[in-house]
């Protein structure tokens, strides 16, 4: 079983057993109530520490063999395995009225896990991805989301017909150079907002689709400063931005 739980830390391991895990303390207590259950491996101490849900039994393990489960350099005190929810079918008409991200290719478990993290707090519940974007269940990106797993579903699937779909609902927006400047702009109160590739930014098949190109500058504009920003920093930018436009039609 060790070996099993051990190889939900690939892509491969996850696929073949439909199952994804969590670790540590504060990541199980987010998700535990939230997705089916199928082992909670952990030591006695944190057993002891710690009140489960009802109905559910925990298998007491040593900090050795927890090691030998764990993805994590620092081996946690306690594993949850849980079953991979089924695919969410993408719903054009259901982004009305709201805000979506929409991620291109983006390869950085830390940075998915972040946007996620990123998109719980502002509100919004839905991320769009290219079929190639890292795996929401990635071990890492489910750290870096602190919880927002369990609330923020990511729908992967043919990006740009996806956004073109949503299209016939919402502006889609995106983040270039030479774009809009995104502190003065006059943002939509719903959208699509479309986030690119860490080095490569936002692909031309995906562009071809995005309505409304924005652009957060740097600040203040002849300074010196650093050649770009970090996907999940920029997100969190440009969800901050059309939130604050909420603010103001409320």
């Amino acid at each position: 079983m060790r070996k099993e739980v051990a190889e939900l830390a690939t892509a491969k391991g996850r696929k073949r057993s439909g199952c994804f895990m969590a670790e540590g303390t504060k990541c199980v207590l987010d998700t535990i109530e939230h997705f089916d259950l199928v082992h909670l491996f952990a030591t006695e101490q944190w057993l002891e520490a710690h009140t489960m849900p009802g109905g559910i039994v925990a298998e007491v393990c040593n900090r050795g063999e927890l090691s030998e489960m764990s993805s994590m350099v620092l081996t946690p005190d306690v594993i949850a395995v849980y079953r991979q929810p089924q695919p969410t079918d993408f719903n054009p008409h259901a982004l009305r009225g709201r805000i979506t991200v929409a991620l291109d290719r983006v390869q950085d478990p830390g940075n998915l896990g972040t946007i996620m993290r990123s998109a719980d707090w502002m509100g919004v519940d839905t991320i769009l991805a290219s079929a190639d974007t890292v795996d929401c269940f990635n071990p890492k990106v489910i750290q870096a989301s602190m919880g927002a797993i369990a609330r923020v579903r990511v729908i992967y699937g043919d990006l740009p017909q996806m956004l073109a779909q949503a299209a016939e609902h919402v502006e889609v927006c995106g983040t270039f150079l030479g774009g809009e400047n995104i502190y003065t702009a006059d943002l939509p109160s719903s959208a699509v907002v479309v986030m690119g590739n860490e080095g490569s930014g936002i692909s031309d098949e995906v562009a071809q689709v995005v309505s409304r190109r924005l652009l957060i500058p740097s600040y203040p504009p002849e300074r010196p400063t650093s050649e770009s920003l970090n996907v999940a920093t920029a997100t969190a930018i440009v969800l901050s931005q059309f939130i604050a436009r909420r603010y103001g039609q409320e």
